[in-house]
């Protein structure tokens, strides 16, 4: 028992961070040297490169980092989750204490009337009597199996576990604001587009109305055209009200209300398109991402619980001293004949619980097997994240191409069909129908490039940043 005490061994197993999959890339085929979409746009994969400590700069627009500052400055989001991790370690620390031994000082005057104080007075008086005392505590448990290492060790697991929350937290509201001014610049841009094709058919039905006036077009010419503004205004509104709670969103984001929101216009073509995208090794995302850091806390912290359970169920030690003074009078404190002293030690050993101890560390176990399996889940997931993005920056661009290629025809055959309008060559029906299929290649191209910006930021995001949070979390402290 001295032995085990003297070599610093605890009860329960030790904890080893789990091994990362043995895995060289994320998709079942390896990446693509470049995805190219139209324009030349084009993003090369750099296998087995870190992530840029601020990637969201690495879009080139400044009110994008402005955004993401603001959020990371004043969101209580952030303000809940560091205050989370400051009580965890204070948590951690006070546990800490109990490796050492406890020592308490006591003072105290008691009014006392009885017939043993009566017998044992000086004066022989049968009054009441004040008895002064003072004294010094000392208690120490012997930390034999562990049992208080392993509770320590399990809030420090703890602490761990709120420190990747805070930074999971910085990385998600990160993303968060990037992806909602994407998307706040691509709802704009469709409102805008909208708006000119309203514009459009406006100045179409003006004239239907006066070749009507003068029987040079008929009554269905001018519904045509009017039933064709009207849906396009409808579909102004959604756009609108999207746009509004897209900004809203952001404003809850940056910590504001959305009176207070004030944001400066970003447009799609002012963000650049990253064009060299680092993609950290599978063993640096197990070791960097918060989500699987806070899953290999949960499992350490499990772990700890099994000993701290085990050693519950072997024999502690105790050892105490005390030393004081007693008297009728304070000024009599500490003199002659008034000290007392006591040493003692103490064992306990559990012999009958009902059970209870035992199941108590099966119950451990179970909790250290169940965090063990959600490790295994979480970095399934992330992999799979990982995986998506990819993939889907590779058909981003696929689709992006399509979508340039069809807005440039549609754009074509809306001014020949205007042209062929004008001298009679064809019909109002085949005038809208160009300026229906010109309107929607054109949302879809917008939303294609949108696509494909935030597509980019989720990469980065699922590769879980490089280390960024923990500076910024620093330097907020």
């Amino acid at each position: 028992m001295a032995l085990c005490a003297l070599a610093g061994c605890a009860a329960g197993p030790d904890f080893r961070a789990p091994q990362a999959p043995d895995v060289d890339r994320y998709t079942p085929l390896p990446l693509p040297p470049q995805t190219v979409a139209a324009g030349g746009d084009a993003q090369r994969f750099l296998a087995g490169h870190d992530v840029p400590q601020r990637w969201w700069t690495t879009f080139g627009n400044a009110e994008l980092d402005r955004r993401v500052e603001l959020a990371l400055t004043h969101s209580p989001t952030i303000a809940s989750a560091r205050a989370a991790l400051r009580q965890a370690e204070e948590t951690a620390a006070a546990a800490g204490g109990a490796r050492f031994p406890s020592v308490d000082a006591s003072a105290g005057a008691t009014r006392e009337k009885g017939a043993s104080v009566r017998a044992g007075a000086a004066s022989g008086s049968a009054g009441p009597l004040t008895v002064y005392n003072v004294g010094v505590d000392v208690g120490y448990v012997l930390d034999i199996f562990g049992g208080v290492r392993r509770s320590v060790e399990a809030l420090q697991a703890q602490a761990d576990l709120q420190r990747a929350q805070l930074d999971a937290t910085y990385l998600a509201l990160a993303a968060n604001v990037i992806a909602a001014s994407l998307q706040e610049a691509s709802l704009r841009e469709q409102v805008n587009a909208t708006g000119l094709i309203v514009a459009s058919l406006q100045e179409e039905l003006a004239i239907a109305q006066k070749q009507q006036a003068i029987g040079a077009k008929s009554l269905a010419d001018t519904l045509a055209v009017r039933s064709q503004l009207s849906r396009t205004q409808a579909s102004l509104a959604p756009l609108e009200q999207q746009l509004a709670s897209i900004r809203n969103q952001l404003a809850t984001y940056l910590g504001v209300t959305p009176a207070q929101l004030e944001l400066q216009p970003v447009s799609l073509d002012d963000v650049t398109l990253p064009v060299d995208v680092p993609v950290s090794l599978p063993s640096t995302l197990v070791a960097r991402r918060p989500d699987i850091r806070a899953a290999a806390a949960t499992l350490h912290a499990a772990t700890a619980q099994v000993g701290v359970a085990t050693a519950g169920m072997l024999p502690q030690v105790s050892l105490s001293a005390s030393a004081g003074s007693s008297a009728l009078h304070a000024d009599e404190l500490f003199a002659a004949g008034t000290g007392a002293w006591s040493v003692g030690a103490s064992l306990l050993q559990p012999l009958f619980h009902g059970g209870e101890l035992r199941h108590r560390r099966r119950a451990a176990q179970a909790a250290m097997e169940q965090a063990s399996a959600d490790w295994q889940q979480v970095v399934l997931t992330a992999f799979r994240n990982v995986a998506d993005s990819l993939q889907a920056l590779e058909y981003d661009a696929r689709s992006l191409e399509a979508q340039a290629t069809a807005a440039r025809d549609a754009e074509q055959l809306l001014s020949l069909t205007r042209t062929q309008y004008r001298v009679g060559a064809t019909g109002y029906l085949a005038l809208l129908a160009a300026e229906q299929q010109f309107q929607e290649s054109r949302i879809a191209l917008i939303q294609a490039r949108a696509s494909r910006l935030a597509d980019t930021a989720a990469l980065y995001t699922a590769l879980g940043g490089d280390g960024w949070q923990g500076e910024l979390s620093a330097e907020a402290q």
